[in-house]
């Protein structure tokens, strides 16, 4: 299933990209998040928990960063398993645009589900992906804007 979407911020682009890259704000953004390892700059280990239709369960994975061009673009990669639940494995193309004061963050994604996740058909599981993807972009617009000082006029 592909998941596309943009999320203009309020921010330069070298902070937005920052952020992509710090474990605690990606442990505060993304949605359902335990906790997250950073074992290297370009691998994470985290534990999520989700409720996805009827079907809850804690997923353990790991995440790899490639192809990265700082401060523009990266691929995410992850795989999770989450018990009899299944498991998720996909990744993100992340592309960062400099418009003037504010960064315009594209995503293009592809994700996989198996297991029960799988049998709760394409269009509840595409339609989850498709809000969890948006809030963890809006939540980490939040955090980014939390951060930035706002210029007084």
């Amino acid at each position: 299933m592909e998941i596309t979407g943009e999320e203009r911020i309020l921010a330069p682009r070298f902070l937005v990209w920052q952020a992509l890259n710090d474990p605690e704000t990606l442990r505060r953004c993304i949605p359902g998040c335990q906790e997250i390892e950073q074992r290297s700059p370009t691998e994470l280990s985290a534990t999520v928990k989700l409720k996805i239709g009827p079907v809850s369960a804690s997923f353990k994975g790991d995440v790899t960063l490639s192809n990265i061009q700082a401060p523009e673009s990266y691929r995410i990669s992850g795989e999770g398993k989450g018990g009899i639940a299944g498991f998720a494995k996909g990744y993100a193309d992340v592309v960062l645009v400099e418009d003037g004061e504010e960064t315009i963050l594209r995503y293009q994604a592809d994700a996989q589900v198996g297991g029960k996740l799988a049998q709760l058909g394409s269009r509840l599981i595409g339609s989850t992906s498709q809000k969890l993807a948006h809030q963890f972009f809006a939540d980490l617009n939040a955090a980014i804007t939390e951060r930035t000082p706002v210029d007084e006029p």
